[in-house]
Order: structure tokens, then sequence, then C-alpha cells
């Protein structure tokens, strides 16, 4: 599994590599207070990283995170002892 993960990891770095080595047009990032000279295949890669990092956490907020709650109450209700074995 860790090789699989680790070619995965590689073949992303060397699809990054290989956009932002052919996309080298001069672009200008405005954010309205200032702007950021950059080249176009960096925008592109940075605005990627930045989509999956925000879709990373919206899938956690709304799914892992109940989820993990949901969980811990489980957890929580079966170490108590059972009201219904009042002899144990």
């Amino acid at each position: 599994m860790r090789l699989i993960r680790f070619l995965i990891a590689f073949a992303c770095l060397v699809v990054g590599a290989v956009v932002g080595a052919l996309n080298v047009q001069p672009a200008l990032v405005d954010f309205g207070i200032g702007a950021v000279p950059t080249t176009l295949g960096v925008a592109l890669i940075v605005a990627l990283l930045l989509g999956v990092m925000v879709g990373g956490l919206a899938v956690t907020a709304s799914l892992v995170l109940p989820l993990r709650r949901r969980l811990a109450r489980v957890e929580r209700q079966s170490r108590l002892p059972s009201a219904s074995n009042p002899g144990n």
C-alpha cells in the first residue's frame, strides 16, 4: 500500500512539474488589495492545491467530524454499566 501511495504522489509531482514547465507565461494574480506576479504554471498549481485543501476541509467538517462525535458518544454509552443488566 505504501508503494502505491508513493507512486501516486510521485506521478502527481511529475505532472505538476510538467505543467509548471510548459506554462511559463507571466501572470499577474490580483487580490484586490495587492497583486502577485508569477508564472501561469505556478498560479495553476497553487489554485489546484487550494481547491483540494478547501474540498478536504469541507469533507472533514461535514462528514468526518460528525461521525467522530457519533462514535465517541456510542463508545461512552458502551462503557457505562447497562441499566438492563443490574446484576453485573
